[in-house]
């Protein structure tokens, strides 16, 4: 929540979050990193388990912000409360807008072998992510980056893109507000571990894309003699066929690498994590044995 004011643009007066989580199974409620940076700076923390009610409506007029930053709040904000600061709500929103509008467009946008993404700083509306856009910015897609390194490349280029709005702002100057194309609308369901599974009938490009999009969160995982194991890296292997191997067999175990049959190629898993267990290279897994022989299949 910003306060405009006469010579230092806009300042935070309030900070909402989501109510403390654990961190884990049987952990204690872990502030997170937003709200101990705003604490360790005397702003006050709001932490509503909902917005839909009157209190929470009341508790924000109080503040009278003049404009408010929305950035992967999770919670859905109502009209009353998109209507409070006088420049409106916006929010940071790490896609090239319509394409992939909703919780998870990192995640989608690897899934979907897009080249280019980037982050559209856009007014909020009552509709999921229809708001017009303010600016955007945009990056491409490495071939080999995870969800994580994409979404922190985009971090950076969000907080500068909306800082640069803001300044705009607080100067009085008057921003391009572009409406949202109807056309390539597209929309970035949330991630499930039970999506997370590899289909191994696939192919060896959508699975290596499974395994970079699902990484750090939640895991691409297989299964091998009951035991649930997450895939972290993985290698496209530049072979025309599977040789009639049944999808998911072992093809070898050379080295630094676990070959494994597709439904069309072979995919080489470069790095593990077995229940219990840290990650690990496939070259240490191999090296302790314990794993899977040529000739076995994952997934079963």
């Amino acid at each position: 929540m910003l306060h405009a004011g006469p010579d230092v643009g806009f300042q935070i007066v309030a900070v909402y979050t989501q109510p403390d989580r654990p961190a884990g199974r049987g952990m204690k409620l872990t502030a997170s990193a937003v709200k101990q940076v705003a604490l360790s700076h005397s702003i006050p923390v709001f932490q509503p388990a909902t917005l839909r009610t009157p209190d929470a409506l009341a508790e924000l007029m109080v503040l009278q912000p003049d404009v408010m930053v929305v950035a992967a709040y999770g919670l859905i904000l109502p009209q009353a409360i998109l209507d409070v600061p006088r420049f409106g709500c916006l929010n940071i929103h790490a896609s090239l807008l319509p394409r992939w509008r909703g919780a998870a467009p990192i995640h989608r946008a690897i899934l979907a072998g897009d080249s280019k993404t980037g982050v559209a700083i856009m007014r909020m509306e009552a509709g999921l992510d229809t708001g017009p856009t303010l600016l955007e910015t945009f990056t491409a897609i490495g071939p080999r980056e995870t969800t994580g390194q994409l979404h922190d490349r985009l971090a950076i280029l969000g907080a500068e893109a909306v800082v640069h709005v803001l300044k705009r702002m607080s100067r009085g100057e008057e921003l391009a507000v572009s409406p949202q194309s109807s056309h390539g609308i597209t929309y970035a369901n949330k991630v499930t571990t039970e999506e997370a599974q590899i289909d191994w009938s696939d192919s060896a490009v959508n699975i290596d894309r499974a395994i970079r999009a699902f990484n750090p969160v939640p895991g691409a995982w297989t299964l091998w003699n009951g035991e649930k194991l997450k895939l972290w890296a993985s290698e496209l292997v530049p072979v025309p066929s599977c040789l009639g191997s049944d999808p998911g067999t072992v093809m070898a175990t050379e080295g630094e690498r676990l070959l494994i049959s597709c439904g069309s190629s072979v995919l080489a898993i470069t790095e593990i994590q077995r229940p219990g267990g840290k990650r690990m290279a496939v070259s240490a897994w191999l090296a302790g044995g314990g794993h899977p022989a040529v000739g076995e299949r994952l997934g079963t």
